[in-house]
């Protein structure tokens, strides 16, 4: 269908420099305008909806930069024949290079007239639609496809439990709310196998407020690094001990400042006390709460995830946003490409270590479960998760 002169263009807009984003927003006769910081929050916005007629990416993104959002949006076929451009606010001959010889549809950096922009979208999506040619992908990234049998156990397994399970869960619901008010379950949003965000059910085993006061308690969290680093500081430390106009990393845009790559997963690290937060005696947990995480009953409700299919019994730790989104890289996204669950290699070598394990431990136990899990495989780790369920330690 062709596009008349003034119909606006649904697009999405992937990055942090201000200057842009206001003059597509200024432009609201022609964009439907979607803005998304990071390729993680991008992939979530365009997998289920089919509508969007351009992607506009800036070069340098956290995690994921444009190049790579291009390349994993065609190898899983998703919007890959709707325009991706690519924008930078620098110029920079070998992007322009690398641009034009892969599969991105234009490359603007520098001043950017989104009247070109719009024209430009425009024009491929009626070329398209004019010269459509069947599609064939390159190479395909690596996905993960749940086997019928571990599928099949999935549900035998989680089905068998919710009902042998369900009185002691009733027990407990009303045992949590005759300590505190409130909803005796929560859910947050969590991010699984190929990056797909679902909702997770747990029982809550914390005080009400209790998100509220994790400020407080940033110095208790196991996994803290802000000793070394402030939130508050604006600069970056490795590249203040550089030549002047030198960075330690690559530069991007975050919330309209310039800030470099390091320093801006350093700083959104801290300012959620760290990528993963693990607090030993939380005096957030409520006695009740103390009981059920130390049996590991509060995780009971993520049977129905297993049910639904968001994830399996065992698995990588299906992660909250933040956490995800500091983990697009190479080096960390192959966690992503084996199955999400409740138990899992990292959490039994954990829990043998009393709860003591860095984030690299961690994060490099997840790549190797998704390169070398399987059945029996599985069935060993729930062995040895029996075991742990009943530890010591609060962690």
């Amino acid at each position: 269908m062709e596009e008349t002169v003034n119909s606006k263009l649904k697009v999405i807009y992937i990055g942090g420099f201000l200057n842009y984003i206001e003059q597509f927003k200024n432009r609201a006769d022609l964009f439907d305008l979607t803005v998304v910081e990071n390729g993680l929050e991008a992939m979530n916005k365009l997998q289920p909806d089919d509508s969007f007629q351009g992607i506009i990416s800036e070069v340098f993104l956290p995690g994921m930069n444009g190049f790579d959002i291009s390349k994993m949006l065609k190898s899983k076929d998703i919007h890959y024949k709707t325009p991706f451009i690519l924008v930078s606010p620098e110029k920079n001959s070998i992007n322009k290079a690398r641009a034009f010889n892969s599969d991105i549809s234009d490359f603007y950096d520098g001043t950017l007239e989104v009247e070109h922009v719009y024209n430009r979208i425009g024009f491929i999506n009626r070329f398209n639609a004019y010269y459509s040619e069947s599609h064939e992908s390159g190479n395909k990234i690596r996905e993960y496809k749940i086997p019928w049998d571990k599928r099949l156990f999935d549900i035998l397994v989680s089905s068998t439990a919710l009902l042998a399970l369900s009185p002691l869960v009733l027990l407990v619901m009303l045992a949590i709310r005759m300590e505190s008010k409130g909803k005796v379950y929560y859910t947050s949003k969590r991010v699984g196998t190929g990056y797909k965000i679902f909702l997770f059910y747990k029982l809550r085993s914390m005080r009400v407020g209790a998100d509220a006061s994790l400020k407080d308690l940033k110095h208790l969290n196991q996994y803290d690094v802000s000793a070394k680093t402030t939130s508050d500081e604006q600069v970056c430390p490795r590249c203040a001990d550089l030549p002047q106009g030198e960075t330690c990393s690559q530069e991007l845009y975050s919330e309209g400042k310039k800030v470099c790559e390091y320093w801006y997963f350093e700083t959104k690290k801290n300012s959620v006390s760290s990528t993963f937060i693990k607090i030993k005696d939380d005096p957030r947990i409520t006695r009740v709460g103390k009981f059920i995480r130390n049996t590991s009953i509060d995780e009971l409700p993520q049977l129905l995830n297993v049910l639904k299919g968001d994830m399996s019994i065992v698995g990588n730790r299906p992660l909250p946003l933040y956490e995800a989104e500091m983990l697009t890289s190479d080096d960390w996204s192959e966690r992503f490409m084996g199955p999400a669950g409740i138990t899992g290699l990292w959490q039994v070598e954990q829990r043998g270590k009393k709860g003591k394990m860095s984030e690299e431990e961690r994060k490099a136990l997840d790549n190797q479960y998704a390169k070398t899990y399987s059945f029996w495989g599985d069935i060993k780790l729930i062995l040895r998760t029996i075991p742990a369920l009943f530890q010591k330690e609060n962690v």
